[in-house]
């Protein structure tokens, strides 16, 4: 009899250049999970269909690059913003543009259509969020509440309430309706990037840069649970379909998290790094990241992995209808969302004050949406997806089939990886994917010294950083924070102020002025690096910094001189002239890479804006 051949649980699905620079933001259409949507930094949106190596369709109209794009729930039409602020619509079964929005006055960090009425939300840098209305052409709502860049939108199940992210490290409840904030959600201790709402119950997820993901009851309007120690910034979360779970795409892994009370059911290893997107259909989790100009798309088989306190349920079983599956034992249900059989109400108008808001449709708008194109580069498919023969059939139907799973490399590790562990209350269970089966005829030291093989010098420099990291942990312990810095610049070692100033940024309070003096050349040395997250921490240092302090600096310098001998003043005196002139020093290259495209370019043009006052 043969063996059967065990598959695996996550796989790679493709790669593909999606665009002829850098792409700069991605989505997967929620109901297939086969239609992928990529904007780029040449100005255009490109359509694809998952596994498939040609694109669709590529949208032209903006002009500068896109930040953001959003599928609504029948996929029939797409959102893009740009990094000018506008906002573009397209129908694309009829392969044109629908409507052009102005009125934002910053780049566009964030999207969401409304589940049931023809509404779109945007958010942006410039710390606003409107509410549109596709059909008039024009803002019926603008929403003021956060302080920095909103970096998520997401509507309510039911359509009635709108949730927002912002950098400032808090989450907003929008009441539409009403047109006025609901409830404000504090928390966080770094910026937040994601939230999604439970599909059926009054719960909503948060996850943050301060690797946490934090659950609301909105019912109570306060958390429910905390989840702690993510490996990284949390971007990408998504509640299984029947809400038993939530997915986290992690760096180069998918965790899997229940939230009463919290803990992990399992975790998966996946070689994605950063994933910007999920989506699930036929029981399988698609998740979308993109590097440079390329786009890879990954596949997770959800019937191997663990999703509540038991172990894996039978697919067969997993695929009957929600209302016949018995309540997860783990999760009391709440009040659950009352979908309206029609289109929302239509919210609140209020007066609008931008001349840019309240135009109607001129020539100007006719013109610019002659401009913007729908341009089909692959009919067939087009065909195929857009215009079924057969409307009442839509392609991708929504129970399409699924990916087929490729073999396992190791028939040994696969028979041990499938094997289903029953999920415990440790916080990070270890991944099924990477347990190795003992070999008898291979030594530890012989293993060991094969792993080694050709990775000495990174070996001699990873020892050295911990023990550099070592000798600035000695100085951070004895509660001298300053010190501990001296330390890390002494050590001449970017990675290792790196390492440093990452913990520090999660806490303004710990910032002094004469810390500043010491950081600032090194900030110089990060902004200038060619390493992209060495350039992030500085560029979020630099930001605090001008926030916490100059103020102070041009203060303390457009001050007369004391009467008398004040020691300390002069003292905090002699470090603002030594700041100022750091800054002005650095406010040159800062203007000089305001003009970049991308997610650099935004931060660079905040911190731009922010060293206004030094000239």
């Amino acid at each position: 009899m043969a063996t059967p051949v065990v598959t695996k649980t996550a796989w790679k699905l493709q790669e593909i250049v999606a665009h002829a620079s850098n792409v700069s933001s991605l989505v997967l259409g929620k109901a297939s999970g086969r239609l992928l949507a990529t904007g780029g930094d040449d100005c255009r949106v490109n359509l694809w269909s998952v596994n498939k190596p040609n694109c669709i369709m590529s949208l032209t109209g903006h002009t500068s690059p896109v930040e953001s794009v959003r599928l609504n729930t029948p996929e029939e039409l797409i959102v893009a913003g740009s990094q000018s602020g506008s906002i573009r619509v397209w129908d694309l079964e009829a392969a044109k543009i629908l409507r052009t929005l102005m009125g934002h006055k910053a780049n566009i960090c964030s999207l969401d259509f409304h589940p049931y009425g023809e509404f779109v939300a945007s958010g942006s840098q410039d710390t606003n969020i409107k509410l549109w209305d596709i059909r008039r052409k024009g803002c019926v709502f603008r929403y003021r509440g956060h302080s920095q860049a909103v970096r998520c939108l997401r509507f309510s199940p039911d359509g009635k309430w709108l949730a927002s992210a912002a950098d400032d490290h808090t989450v907003k409840l929008w009441d539409l309706t009403a047109g006025k904030m609901m409830s404000e959600f504090p928390g966080h201790t770094g910026p937040v990037n994601v939230v999604e709402f439970h599909p059926n119950e009054y719960l909503l997820a948060s996850g943050s840069s301060d690797r946490t993901i934090r659950f609301w009851d909105l019912e109570k309007f306060q958390v429910v649970s905390c989840i702690e120690g993510e490996p990284g910034p949390v971007r990408s979360v998504l509640f299984n379909p029947d809400g038993c779970c939530l997915y986290s795409g992690c760096q180069d892994s998918l965790r899997v998290y229940g939230w009463e009370p919290e803990r992990c059911f399992d975790v998966v290893l996946v070689n994605w790094g950063k994933v910007a997107d999920l989506a699930i259909c036929n029981d399988q989790l698609i998740g979308v990241a993109f590097s440079q100009s390329n786009v890879s798309s990954y596949v997770v088989d959800l019937t191997r992995v663990t999703r509540t306190g038991t172990v894996a349920q039978d697919p067969v079983q997993d695929s009957r209808p929600l209302a016949q599956q018995p309540p997860h034992p783990s999760a009391p249900l709440r009040r659950i969302y009352e979908r309206p059989s029609t289109a929302c109400s239509k919210p609140q108008r209020v007066k609008q004050n931008s001349e840019s808001e309240r135009r109607s449709p001129s020539s100007e708008d006719d013109r610019d949406e002659r401009e913007s194109r729908a341009e089909i580069q692959n009919t067939e498919d087009y065909n195929e997806i857009f215009q079924p023969k057969n409307s009442i059939s839509r392609t991708p139907p929504r129970r399409s089939e699924p990916f087929p799973a490729p073999p396992e490399d190791d028939m040994a590790t696969a028979k041990e990886a499938a094997k289903p562990s029953p999920a415990t209350d440790m916080q990070f269970p270890v991944p099924n994917a990477v347990k190795i089966p003992q070999q008898v005829e291979l030594l530890d030291e012989d293993a060991m010294s094969q792993i080694r093989k050709g990775h000495d010098t990174m070996c001699v420099v990873l020892t050295s950083r911990h023990k550099n990291l070592d000798t600035v942990w000695a100085a951070w312990t004895t509660g001298d924070i300053k010190t501990s810095v001296d330390s890390a610049v002494a050590i001449n070692d970017l990675s290792v102020v790196v390492d440093l100033l990452n913990i520090v940024n999660q806490k303004a309070s710990l910032w002094k002025l004469d810390l500043c003096t010491t950081i600032l050349p090194q900030i110089e040395k990060l902004l200038k690096s060619k390493y992209e997250s060495y350039v992030q921490t500085g560029c979020t240092s630099l930001k605090l910094i001008l926030k916490r302090f100059l103020p102070l600096i041009t203060d303390m310098l457009a001050a007369p001189p004391s009467v008398g001998v004040d020691i300390s003043r002069e003292e905090r005196l002699h470090k603002c002239r030594l700041c100022y002139k750091q800054l002005k020093s650095i406010s040159g290259f800062v203007k000089s890479k305001s003009s970049l495209s991308g997610r650099h370019g935004s931060a660079f043009r905040e911190l731009h804006l922010l060293m206004a006052s030094l000239d």
